[in-house]
Formats: C-alpha cells, sequence, structure tokens
C-alpha cells in the first residue's frame, strides 16, 4: 500500500476556517436567515462562531464521541447549518437526509449510520421518533422554517437545550483526514447509500467552489435551494465560507420570494436549477440587480440575455464534493456546455472499448482525484459498493455520459441508465425526449425503458400535457416517427398529470421504471 499523500489541507480542518474567519471578518456579516413567516435573523462571523462552539459544546456534554454520527433531518433555516457545522466543529458526524424522506427511509438512514442522536423540526417530529424507537436522544426546533409549529413534538428536547459553555471544549487535533459527514445518495435498485466526506473533502469543496465562482468577502450568496443537497453545502455555504462572503438562507426556493430578498440584501450570487429559471420567466423583471453570476447545469443558456446575468454551467456529485466540469467567470464558455476539466481532477471520456473519445463523440465520464480531498473518502458501511464504485486504475465512475465538442467544451449526454437496449442497438432516453419536447402542447417528458420478451427493451414516454388534447398522442408519434429511428421510437406514450420527482426537482426516473415493471 503506498503511503499517505500530505493533504492540502494539513493541520486543518472545518474549525480552523470558522476560527480563522471569525478571527478575521468577526463584525462582517455571514448569514442571515429570511423566513417566509415569523421573524429574520442574522449573524456574524464571530456570532456564527459561537453558535457553532456552544452547540459543539453541548454535543460533548451528553456524550457524543469524535467520530460518532448524528441524524440531522430538517428543510433549510439556520439550524440545519449549525446542526451540520457544529458537529463538525465537535468532531461529530452530521448524517444530513432528504427532507422528503419517508419514515421508511429515515429508519433505514438512522439505522445505517448508527445515529446516536437526531434533530429535526415540528412537522417531522413524529416520523422522525417513529422511525427512531432506540436512538439516544431527539432535538426539535421551536419553529418548522420560521412558522410557528402545528403541535408540540412529546418526547424531544428543544434545540437551543443541545448548547453548552464553550470554554469546557477539549482539544483535538486538526485531522483533514477525519470524517465530516454523510450525505445518502438516490437510490435506484437497492437502499441508498452514504457517501461519507473527509473534513478535507469539505475544505476541498469550499475553496474549489469558492475560486470556481470567483467569490469574493463582497459577495451576497442567496441559497435556496436544499441543505442536505451537495449543490447548496458546497457550492453555495462551505464556497461562501471560504471566500468571507455574506450567505443568505431562505427556506426554499421561491418565484415570488426571489427578486424581493435578492434586492433587500444586495444578492451577487445564486446557485440554480432550471426549475427556477424557468419559474423566474413568468415573474416581472427587476430594473435593476446586483448579481453578477448564477451557476446551473449548462454554461450561458439563452436566459442570460432576458436576467442580464452570466450563467456558469458545472457538473458535479456528491462523491465529487466539488465541480468536476466548470465553466469560466473571465472567458466565454461555449453555450449549454458543462465547461472544461476544473483543476484538481482528472476527467476523461472513454468509449466502449475504453479509449478516449474523438471530438464530436459521446462516451462514459470517469473521473480522477485524491479520495478523501478531490473525490469522497468511501459509501459508509458499504465497502462492496465502494470498490464497484472505482475501476481497477482509480478512476472513479460517474455512470454519466458526456460528448467532447470539437470546441473542446465538454456536453452532457445522458446517465448511462438513461441509455435503453433495443433490438441489440442503443438508444438514449434524452434524445426521445428532445423529439418530444418540441412538440406543441407538451409541457414535460420523461422516457424510461420497459422490458420487453423479444427486443430486451422498449422505450416509453410518459408525457404531461400543457392542457387536454385529444390529438397530443397522435402528434408526438408523427413527430417521433419523422425525427427517429424505428427502433428509436416509443412503443407507449402515456398521458399524466404529474411526474415523480426526487432531489432538486429532478424527474424520479427509477419510481417510472418500478410502475412498469409492476405491471
Amino acid at each position: 500500500m503506498s503511503p499517505r499523500p500530505i493533504s492540502p489541507f494539513e493541520g486543518m480542518d472545518i474549525r480552523t476556517l470558522i476560527d480563522d474567519q471569525a478571527r478575521l471578518r468577526g463584525d462582517r456579516p455571514c448569514l442571515t436567515w429570511e423566513p417566509v413567516e415569523g421573524d429574520g435573523q442574522s449573524w456574524s462571523y464571530g456570532e456564527f462562531r459561537q453558535a457553532l462552539r456552544c452547540f459543539a459544546a453541548g454535543l460533548q456534554a451528553r456524550g457524543v464521541r469524535p467520530g460518532e454520527r448524528v441524524l440531522v433531518h430538517l428543510d433549510n433555516c439556520p439550524e440545519s447549518l449549525i446542526a451540520w457545522l457544529g458537529c463538525a466543529y465537535a468532531g461529530a458526524v452530521a448524517v444530513t437526509t432528504n427532507a422528503k424522506s419517508s419514515r421508511d427511509e429515515i429508519a433505514y438512514f438512522a439505522s445505517h449510520s448508527g445515529a446516536v442522536g437526531a434533530i429535526t423540526q415540528p412537522q417531522f417530529a413524529t416520523a422522525v421518533a417513529a422511525a427512531t424507537p432506540a436512538i439516544g436522544w431527539r432535538a426539535v426546533t421551536q419553529t418548522d422554517n420560521g412558522a410557528p409549529a402545528s403541535a408540540p413534538a412529546a418526547g424531544f428536547e428543544p434545540f437551543s437545550a443541545i448548547d453548552a459553555d464553550p470554554a469546557a471544549l477539549l482539544e483535538r487535533p486538526h485531522d483533514p483526514w477525519a470524517d465530516f459527514a454523510i450525505q445518502y445518495t438516490s437510490g435506484t435498485t437497492a437502499r441508498p447509500k452514504a457517501v461519507l466526506w473527509t473534513h478535507a473533502n469539505a475544505l476541498w469543496g469550499a475553496r474549489s467552489c469558492a475560486t470556481n465562482e470567483d467569490l469574493r468577502p463582497s459577495d451576497v450568496h442567496l441559497t435556496h435551494l436544499p441543505l442536505f443537497h451537495t449543490n447548496a453545502q458546497a457550492y453555495s455555504v462551505l464556497a461562501a465560507l471560504w471566500a468571507g462572503a455574506h450567505v443568505v438562507l431562505i427556506p426554499r426556493f421561491s418565484a415570488s420570494r426571489f427578486w424581493p430578498v435578492s434586492l433587500k440584501h444586495g444578492a451577487t450570487w445564486s446557485s440554480m436549477v432550471p426549475f427556477c429559471v424557468k419559474a423566474l420567466v413568468a415573474q416581472p423583471l427587476p430594473a435593476a440587480h446586483s448579481y453578477r453570476f448564477w451557476g446551473n447545469g449548462v454554461c450561458e443558456p439563452a436566459w442570460d440575455k432576458h436576467f442580464g446575468v452570466k450563467t456558469i454551467g458545472w457538473w458535479g456529485m456528491t462523491e465529487t464534493i466539488a465541480h468536476g466540469t466548470v465553466g469560466s467567470a473571465r472567458q466565454p464558455d461555449a453555450p449549454m456546455s458543462m465547461g472544461r476539466p476544473a483543476p484538481g481532477y482528472e476527467i476523461h471520456v472513454l468509449n466502449d472499448e475504453g479509449a478516449p473519445v474523438a471530438p464530436g463523440e459521446t462516451g462514459d465520464l470517469f473521473v480522477g482525484g485524491l479520495r478523501g480531498v478531490a473525490l469522497f473518502k468511501e459509501y459508509a458501511g458499504d465497502p462492496v459498493a465502494t470498490a464497484a464504485a472505482f475501476r481497477e486504475d482509480g478512476l472513479f465512475i460517474t455512470g454519466d455520459r458526456v460528448r467532447l465538442g470539437a470546441d473542446g467544451f465538454l456536453y452532457f449526454a445522458d446517465r448511462s441508465k438513461d441509455m435503453l437496449k433495443v433490438g441489440g442497438e442503443n438508444v438514449a432516453a434524452s434524445e426521445l425526449e428532445r423529439v418530444i419536447a418540441g412538440v406543441h402542447g407538451v409541457a414535460e417528458v420523461a422516457v424510461v425503458a420497459k422490458r420487453h420478451p423479444m427486443l430486451d427493451e422498449v422505450p416509453v414516454a410518459f408525457v404531461i400535457p400543457a392542457a387536454p388534447d385529444d390529438n397530443l398522442v397522435q402528434r408526438i408519434l408523427d413527430a417521433c416517427r419523422q425525427s427517429l429511428a424505428s427502433f428509436k421510437q416509443p412503443h407507449e406514450i402515456r398521458l399524466t398529470d404529474s411526474l415523480p420527482r426526487s432531489t432538486l426537482e429532478k424527474v424520479a426516473k427509477a419510481e417510472l421504471r418500478a410502475l412498469l415493471a409492476q405491471e
């Protein structure tokens, strides 16, 4: 076994980042909370550090040891940040879970991670209590993201009761290789995997994202995406903390509140997803705003002209911590690309024979990087899944397919699991979706595979109509016949009122596949 290299963050952990920024920028704004209901609140860098230290001391006082896990099941709120980073400050490991999770999923997260305590909010308290019958302790916030609690939470102590005197905090080494936090990724055929980050991973995400986003101490980063997700954790909060910027946190994305809150605080940066931008198009555009950049999955989309802002495109995963590919804040980018390889990562696009693709070709995306720094440490408690996630040469298998443009930029093509095998032919779901989405009267479409006794798989299209339309199915079939080879055409078109959603409003195609499998 080769010796462990010197970490780029040797002698550092999340405490050093928090402590240094508090020393350098003690009175500057760090976090502002803008709830829909109730009073807002602000913390300077010095006050935020004190809040984390009080929380960390409280964990220590109740016997939570370094390395032990604490379930954090919260929507966006100040307590979610204090619990997540406060656990790390104490050396504990926050397990941040999707607030939309079912009771069964919560029970799995708590059991699989071995959580010794749980923190949630009133509206989730009943589910968390039922899912964690044997857990050591539970705490609940006073409000639901600022809104008054609908009912008291039995069997929970107040979140504020966790705090203790920070003077009692014990010293421990600043170890960048120590465990930092866990996120559970969405599963397809199996339970979600526990992606384990080290403190070096968190600091890597903070530094890399701050650099890629050209973040400065004067920036105001509006954070509205869910804090249990890498996008908000690394691309927004950790990046802002590294830069000494100001985080303005809201409970969730709101098209009607986006501009008023942005203008109130002079927001200059925000990480977006397509759903958010589509919703904002329908809102009145202010005469002027302070945004320098937005981040999204593609560079310089057509909507940039409408909003008067440059979008920096990127690609990343929970396992890559930061942006594996990214556009440029200073140079023009190829519109609708996912940028170029980001510093610190080895990006490979390989064909079925394992050779690099030529410009214009599409292949599988693999990522190289230092484990525990640029790439996640492991899938906690699952060595088999961890081993299966890497090739023999150490490259991480992303499951994404990417086209290498003739211009040197990378373009997202599809998820590998969205590649259908129809009678021995590869068919990309995205190709069908592109054609169907262009049919008048189609609001949204998702294409998945259905098992077929002779062809192995056939495409099925789930379509949300923009309005009732008796001729929509026929128009879709005509468009597909006109634009696609016969083996690529959908075998079924199902009109539906809605599509199942996962994190960040993405279509949960696994649920659609499961529906077809049951049938």
